[in-house]
C-alpha cells in the first residue's frame, strides 16, 4: 500500500511542476507578443504597401 501512496504523490507532484512550467512559458509568450505588437505601432508597419 505504501507504494500505491507514493505513486499518487509523485504524480500529482509531476502534474503541478508541469502546470508550473507551461504557466511560465505563457508568460514569456504574452511578453514577446507585447513586445513585437508595440515594435509594429512604433515603426508604423500599417502603412506599409508592397510594391
Amino acid at each position: 500500500m505504501k507504494y500505491l501512496f507514493w505513486a499518487y504523490t509523485l504524480t500529482w507532484a509531476l502534474i503541478f511542476a508541469y502546470t508550473l512550467v507551461l504557466g511560465s512559458r505563457e508568460k514569456k509568450l504574452l511578453r514577446e507578443v507585447n513586445f513585437l505588437k508595440q515594435a509594429v505601432n512604433d515603426n508604423d508597419f500599417n502603412n506599409f504597401q508592397e510594391y
